[in-house]
């Protein structure tokens, strides 16, 4: 009786709910936007949203045909162009080729882990943060936040992809390479800075929001006081 008893409670340990057994680092956009809906709503209509798309046959034909592309061409599963069109590529939770549709959907694009980092890290401290702030009135320290591995430094996170060419600014620049090179279209001489502080309509992420003040102390982007000069109120 003992043993079968046994048996019965493994079975039942074993059979844990995905939802419930779920140690996937990236959560993909639905996840971030449940409470971040406005900067969201900004993020969809970016060129960053629509970034997979662009891999798809006939799609920004001409800009292909100058960087020496097939315009004709299938590149969404191309592994050597997917990692700066997805979130995740080939990390845990991450984007995979040819991963369920329905579970894809969600890392399409260059998502808000694609600069913050995997989700799955970090977003239950802002749960509690923010809940502590409401409640108690006090701020948590920022350095949580990179401890448990969400991303401050996002002009190295741009680099990543617009600059990672041969030749570019950036020191560790290794293949795959982008072929949209300055030398291709003046366009693609990457500006960090010029991107990040572009008008709503022009700004390649999204419309910039005034921070709340749940976190504080370091480390502070030395790009976010002008950011938040011009950023708009959040509606409550």
């Amino acid at each position: 009786m003992k043993s079968s008893l046994f048996v019965l409670a493994l079975a039942a340990a074993l059979a844990v709910p995905p939802a419930v057994a779920d140690t996937s680092e990236y959560k993909g956009f639905r996840v971030c936007t449940k409470c971040h809906d406005a900067q969201g709503d900004a993020w969809k209509g970016t060129a960053h949203a629509k970034a997979f798309e662009s891999l798809k046959p006939n799609v920004k034909a001409e800009a292909k045909t100058r960087a020496k592309l097939d315009p004709a061409a299938d590149y969404s599963a191309n592994k050597d162009c997917v990692g700066c069109h997805t979130t995740g590529y080939g990390e845990t939770g991450g984007y995979r080729i040819g991963m369920d549709p329905d579970e894809a959907r969600v890392l399409l694009g260059v998502g808000c882990e694609a600069c913050h980092g995997p989700g799955g890290r970090y977003r239950n401290l802002h749960g509690e943060a923010s809940d502590r702030l409401k409640s108690t009135g006090d701020t948590t320290s920022r350095r949580n936040l990179v401890d448990a591995g969400q991303n401050f430094d996002y002009e190295r996170a741009c680099a990543r992809c617009h600059l990672n060419y041969p030749g570019s600014p950036l020191a560790n620049a290794a293949p795959p390479h982008t072929p949209f090179t300055p030398a291709v279209d003046g366009r693609y001489r990457h500006d960090f800075r010029k991107a990040v502080l572009a008008g709503d309509k022009g700004n390649p992420v999204h419309a910039h929001f005034k921070l709340r003040g749940v976190f504080k102390g370091d480390p502070v982007p030395p790009i976010r006081a002008e950011v938040q000069a011009g950023a708009r109120e959040l509606e409550e």
